[in-house]
């Protein structure tokens, strides 16, 4: 691996958190749902502190990066942290850098006292998968996720004002 620094995204980030955003929606077949903008990014993460993002950074340029926030469990009643998105370049994997975005979330989890790391991903990326498991994560096979977009939140809330 060459060497791998890892930084902090700052508020100058957001074009670039964006451009990482899209290379990672592009990989998974989902761009066409990336509807994020600089403006977005900034409020919520520099402004709302809503998420982090970290980059790894090798000779000189940003290669990948990693976006992640803060939840928590009541079952071990500690906060964890979840991975919302790892990524790097496709031209640069294979030499270390996922692994090191990943180690330093690890980290950071420690240094905050996470009772867990958790994180999703696609069931056909197996390159992904294979990376994970090598590391000793563990599939949740027995759960599901469930999502409300925003137009059915907006729906849901108008039968709530109803009632």
């Amino acid at each position: 691996m060459n060497e791998v620094i890892i930084r902090r995204a700052e508020r100058q980030d957001v074009n670039l958190l964006l451009e990482f955003i899209r290379g990672i929606a592009r990989y998974e077949k989902l761009e066409n749902e990336v509807i994020a903008s600089p403006e977005v990014l900034e409020s919520e993460m520099f402004d709302e502190h809503r998420a982090e993002a970290v980059f790894a950074v090798a000779d000189g340029r940003e290669v990948g990066f990693a976006l992640y926030f803060y939840n928590f469990s009541t079952f071990i009643g500690h906060s964890g942290l979840y991975l919302e998105d790892l990524f790097v370049w496709p031209e640069e994997r294979g030499k270390g850098y996922g692994k090191a975005l990943l180690l330093h979330l690890v980290k950071t989890a420690r240094e905050h006292h996470c009772g867990r790391m958790e994180w999703t991903c696609l069931n056909w990326n197996q390159p992904s998968i294979d990376f994970y498991l090598s590391l000793g994560a563990v599939p949740m096979k027995e759960w599901t996720i469930y999502r409300l977009d925003a137009a059915a939140l907006e729906q849901l809330a108008k039968l709530r004002e109803v009632n």
